[in-house]
């Protein structure tokens, strides 16, 4: 497996769990207020983490593996989307894989 690919594929597992820890969270404040106080601490936290972290590299290790494999710029845009719909960085990094390495991939 390509080294770009390995690292646009940690950083979309990465990327995508915090964006559904985010969702989730919002879920809960609806829910529960009394709940939302406790967590407020662990979603600022998070939420920042996602923001201005993660999601930044994430940009940057699509940006690459577009530039490696010479994708399509809609996959690019796809990609930047899939950092703001939850559960789409999942999708689209399955997809991807399949897209990429039709055969199968061997982990070393």
């Amino acid at each position: 497996m390509d080294g770009a690919f390995r690292r646009y594929r940690l950083m979309s597992f990465v990327t995508g769990t915090t964006l559904l820890i985010l969702c989730v969270t919002l879920v809960l404040h609806s829910v529960d207020l009394a709940l939302w106080k406790d967590m407020k601490w662990f979603v600022q936290i998070v939420g920042i983490g996602h923001g201005v972290v993660l999601y930044p590299l994430y940009m940057i290790m699509c940006f690459q593996m577009v530039l490696k494999f010479r994708l399509n710029v809609g996959y690019l845009a796809i990609m930047f989307l899939a950092g703001f719909v939850p559960g789409l960085a999942f999708y689209l990094e399955h997809r991807m894989r399949l897209k990429l390495y039709p055969t199968g991939f061997a982990t070393r």
